[in-house]
């Protein structure tokens, strides 16, 4: 895709997470007021990965968008893909619209004001365009490859004083660290969320514990949306974020906007050998992220070589995660 058509899809994307997130917004104070018909929830995979008739409203609403701009582009949505027989990977090297109506369902459900609506734009299997619009919060965040990311249009990620300032020396320690519980919580001692229970507390320890493998993070969040996870990291507010069993939606748009502005994102589960493992971009369908915020240079380190030793860290003190499609 040349110049011409990647701003023409950028441009749209921007107007088309406007026009959803005005509905997300309506749909939200409509349960405040208690003017909304419907207030039903229905259950997907367990009572945690649910679904409103606002997901379902605000997703027909984009496809129809897109096939009408654009009819010879494939379109991703978290419900038409979870409403099928299928869990095989999708996206392919072909124009694709990847769309999450509703990321943080439970908290919209809720009036947790962390819910969004993603929309990412790939072309040969790897997002070029996300946009976020977290409207109860009026947030709106955007990319488009090579142009940077920004928030609410005018204020470029990320949002930290200029020069961005470096990684910590220690880190993980000093750094903000988030992550989700996730919907796999099966009561099993070798299962993913004891598994992430575990490598938050280590995560969070002081630093002589277990064995010295203490992280001592200055904080562990929990937003109740991956997107915004990715979005708050690209912001530079988040240091540290490590989860396993996302899908397409509920990174694509968040790895645009992340690597656009300066962040990093690699497998979350550590290799043999993590401090000489290569560190290498994340596919789209492998469901497991380990993503580090922008980093500005230091003296004896560029941001980069930061990053991946930041990386190096994280893998040290997480366990690994079973996630495979399907994720049950």
């Amino acid at each position: 895709m040349d110049d011409k058509g990647l701003s023409e899809a950028y441009d749209f994307a921007v107007q088309l997470g406007k026009d959803a997130g005005k509905m997300l917004l309506d749909a939200a104070w409509s349960r405040i007021n208690g003017t909304e018909i419907d207030t039903g929830v229905d259950q997907k995979e367990s009572s945690v990965d649910i679904v409103t008739k606002t997901d379902y409203a605000v997703e027909e609403f984009i496809r129809q968008a897109v096939a009408t701009k654009f009819p010879h582009h494939s379109f991703l949505g978290e419900e038409t893909y979870s409403a099928g027989d299928s869990r095989k990977y999708l996206v392919t090297s072909s124009p694709t619209w990847i769309v999450d109506p509703l990321d943080g369902t439970v908290n919209f459900t809720h009036l947790f004001p962390m819910f969004c609506v993603s929309i990412a734009f790939c072309i040969n299997g790897y997002p070029v365009i996300g946009v976020i619009n977290a409207p109860f919060m009026n947030q709106f965040f955007s990319s488009c490859k090579g142009r940077g990311s920004w928030l609410n249009e005018s204020h470029r990620l990320p949002l930290m004083r200029s020069p961005v300032p470096p990684l910590p020396k220690d880190a993980p320690s000093g750094c903000t660290f988030a992550c989700e519980w996730g919907k796999d919580r099966r009561d099993d001692p070798n299962g993913n969320l004891a598994r992430k229970v575990h490598s938050f507390a280590t995560m969070a320890l002081e630093r002589k514990g277990r064995g010295g493998t203490g992280g001592m993070v200055h904080g562990v969040r929990s937003l109740g949306s991956a997107t915004l996870d990715l979005a708050y990291t690209a912001m530079g507010s988040i240091d540290i974020w490590w989860e396993g069993g996302c899908w397409e939606w509920d990174v694509a748009a968040g790895i645009a906007i992340l690597e656009e502005a300066g962040g990093i994102v690699t497998t979350a589960n550590p290799p043999p050998d993590p401090v000489t493992a290569r560190i290498t971009k994340v596919g789209l369908g492998d469901r497991l992220y380990l993503a580090i915020r922008p980093a500005g240079n230091a003296e004896e380190e560029s941001g980069v070589d930061a990053q991946h030793r930041v990386v190096r860290q994280v893998w040290q003190r997480v366990e690994g995660l079973d996630y495979e499609r399907p994720y049950r």
